[in-house]
């Protein structure tokens, strides 16, 4: 038998690893401090790019594509050359690949604090970057395909179907979420609209967690837990049923998202029917990662590597447990846009994804530099850190959520709300947001000592950027099934096959949900009072959006007793047409915005935005002050609105050549209501006359940020009146 030398690329395995270190710290960092503004809601007071809403969407990313994503690269380049017992093809795309990956997320990293966002969840980066992710992610793509095709092992091990997966189903996601219309350098508006964006966007928000933060781990799972075991896979036939079942299902899950909302019932049913299926994969999957341990358990008890995989498996299955369970929809009704959620996201984050990444890195850096840990007493107090700060963090959001969900809906004798003031609520819970934020610290302390262990490891080691490894060359066998052998046997010989066919399981799903919604009218009834927002109103929702509003408010009241009765008349999906990107929240730490509109005085939200302490006594709410000061860019409103006419918002030719008239009318509107506040207009005067002395530039009001946030927010939901709602739910019951 012939024999031939290679070398494994390790310098592409180590750039990645270094890369997860430094992005994880990074990541959990501006979590932490985002818990803390919880507590100290003005602890940035002022600073613009440092407020809640613009780190939110970077903590996020950074968490999910830079320390995962980072992870998973690694993860796979070591696992997949040896798997094929080949180096990675290209050295460049290797390298194209890290690079372009780092520099996405540094861009990401600059631009979210500045407030350049789509306001969808996990895909906020601006057309630009989708471009370069793409670029990067089809090297990524191209490289493992290449590489399989140079193989010398003939059949493809169970890891790297999951990586197939993984590949094609993140580029059709992230490429038909991100359609958008650019309207400068980094702004851009969805081609999608209302109940049509969000079905789309939780189709990719969903299978983003599906097939960016599980199925690339399921692949690791399958490579890393036995050779750290030192055991076979529990189950070869368990993992064929695993791979096919899971990437099938997985994909219509989406809608479970959206449920009692405006997106049609038939997608929210479908949604409901395919997660309550996605039990059966997923636990069919943790039963096979915890059961190829069978016979290592006194070395689980002994090797921290083990003990961290052992965790993260169990938190798959109690996270891939809750979500079925959170899309039925009684359960559904209790839990969405509470604290329970953000629980539900961190057992899945924290503990699957975190403590596998930690324990695939206790094994393979020793590996990588040919040496041993530097200290297991340390990577064991590692663990038992970090999972005491998975339970204090878990575990109070769960306690919130119940509280949240309580509050929210309880009636007093009389039939009125028991908590009419949404802030009771939030009072209530500020004692769990202590101790999430003491167990983000201790989650945090325990990445640091694996980074000082990681340290002290590399220094011990050797640096073998280039492994020498022999296998014997693959030889040609016909490309037909041979006598006795299984279809799966053959299929798993022939990679372009098989990804075509995970290609179109992933395919069915989505064309069944999408399609239809986006080209069926009937699923969303027309409104004749609803009618595109005014120029002014324009630039306010994408101030809106800059400063990430809706990270914390929701613009969604599903028909509810409770909510109707605290919001207002239930949302209609006809009233959101005009959306792009639609902005109906996953998340309530404030109240629901969908009907604030003329319920409040413009003096009330110009006081509330410059201290919401004010207005709203108890309020976690951060001030918005530069909101006040800065001038409104008025330079691209035309272009803006005639970006909108491309995507079907039907301004007229008039509109656009009258915008900046049609702004200054109605800021000066505004700016006459503010002044029936006598602080304001005495505050306003002195302001002016300073500038005068000063010889400074002085902003009308009319002209100043708040103002168009103002237009915005006092239009929220005034499109249709009671009348008008009762007529249409006639109508359709017709």
């Amino acid at each position: 038998m012939e024999m031939q030398q290679f070398y494994y690329d390790n310098k592409i395995v180590k750039k990645f690893i270094y890369a997860t270190l430094l992005w994880g710290i990074v990541g959990f960092s501006v979590g932490l401090l985002l818990a803390f503004m919880f507590l100290f809601p003005n602890v940035t007071d002022g600073i613009s790019w440092l407020s809640f809403g613009r780190l939110r969407p970077l903590h996020t990313n950074a968490v999910i594509f830079a320390f995962v994503g980072n992870a998973i690269f690694a993860g796979v380049y070591y696992s997949l050359q040896r798997l094929l017992k080949t180096r990675m093809a290209s050295n460049f795309l290797s390298n194209f690949n890290f690079w372009g990956w780092q520099l996405i997320i540094v861009a990401a990293a600059i631009t979210l604090p500045l407030g350049y966002t789509t306001s969808k969840e996990y895909a906020e980066l601006e057309w630009p970057i989708d471009i370069a992710i793409a670029l990067v992610w089809v090297a990524f793509g191209v490289n493992m395909i290449w590489t399989i095709l140079r193989r010398r092992q003939r059949h493809l091990y169970v890891a790297v179907w999951f990586y197939l997966a993984t590949f094609v189903t993140v580029a059709v996601l992230h490429i038909f979420n991100s359609l958008e219309l650019p309207v400068g350098v980094l702004k851009s508006y969805s081609v999608y609209a209302g109940v049509q964006d969000a079905l789309v966007q939780w189709w990719y928000g969903h299978n983003a967690v599906a097939f960016f933060l599980t199925t690339p781990f399921l692949g690791l799972m399958y490579y890393f837990v036995p050779k750290a075991a030192n055991r076979p896979v529990y189950s070869y036939k368990l993992s064929i049923v695993h791979f096919w079942s899971l990437i099938f299902i997985y994909i219509w899950a989406g809608p479970h998202h959206l449920l009692y909302t405006s997106l049609p019932g038939w997608a929210q049913s479908l949604g409901v029917a395919f997660s309550v299926m996605l039990i059966a994969p997923s636990w069919g999957g943790m039963i096979n990662g915890l059961l190829t341990l069978r016979g290592a358990w006194d070395k689980v008890r002994t090797d921290p590597v083990l003990k961290f995989m052992v965790v993260a498996i169990t938190g798959y299955g109690m996270a891939t447990f809750e979500g079925p369970m959170l899309s039925l929809k009684n359960v559904n009704a209790i839990a969405h846009f509470s604290d329970w959620i953000i629980a539900h996201v961190h057992v899945g984050a924290l503990a699957w994804n975190g403590f596998f990444t930690f324990g695939m890195l206790y094994w393979l850096i020793p590996r990588m530099f040919k040496t041993k840990l530097y200290s297991t007493k340390l990577a064991n107090i590692h663990f038992w850190t970090g999972t005491l700060g998975i339970v204090m963090y878990a575990l109070p959001m769960y306690i919130a959520g119940f509280v949240q969900a309580s509050m929210w809906k309880q009636f007093g004798p009389d039939g009125t709300l028991t908590y009419g003031n949404f802030l009771e609520t939030v009072n209530e819970i500020v004692p769990m947001y202590w101790m999430r934020a003491i167990g983000g610290s201790l989650f945090i302390l325990g990445a640091i000592i694996m980074l000082y262990n990681v340290v002290k490891t590399v220094k011990s080691g050797v640096d073998v950027t280039d492994e020498l490894a022999e296998a014997p060359a693959l030889k040609r066998v016909s490309k037909y099934r041979q006598k006795g052998e299984k279809y799966h046997t053959w299929l798993e010989r022939k990679p372009v096959k098989l990804t075509i066919y995970a290609t179109v399981a992933i395919l069915i799903g989505g064309i069944i949900q999408i399609v239809p919604t986006l080209l069926v009218k009937s699923n969303i009834p027309t409104i004749t009072s609803v009618q595109p927002y005014t120029p002014l109103e324009l630039e306010g929702r994408d101030l809106y959006i800059r400063e990430g509003c809706v990270g914390c408010h929701s613009q969604m009241i599903r028909p509810f007793r409770s909510e109707v009765e605290r919001y207002g008349e239930y949302s209609k999906a006809g009233e959101f047409v005009y959306d792009h990107p639609f902005l109906w929240g996953s998340k309530r730490t404030g109240p629901d915005l969908h009907r604030i509109g003329e319920k409040y005085s413009d003096n009330w939200h110009f006081n509330h935005m410059y201290d919401p302490q004010s207005t709203s006594s108890g309020s976690i709410m951060p001030a918005y002050k530069w909101l006040i000061r800065n001038k409104l860019d008025k330079s691209s409103t035309e272009a803006k609105m005639r970006a909108m006419v491309t995507l079907g918002v039907p301004y007229t030719d008039e509109e656009i050549a009258n915008a900046q008239q049609s702004m200054t009318d109605q800021g000066n509107k505004i700016e006459q209501n503010l002044y029936s506040d006598p602080d304001f207009a005495t505050s306003y005067e002195a302001d002016k006359k300073y500038a005068q002395d000063n010889g400074e530039d002085f902003v009308n009001m009319r002209d100043r940020e708040i103002v168009a946030l103002i237009a915005y927010l006092q239009r929220l939901g005034t499109d249709i009146k009671l009348k008008d709602s009762k007529e249409l739910v006639t109508q359709n019951q017709k």
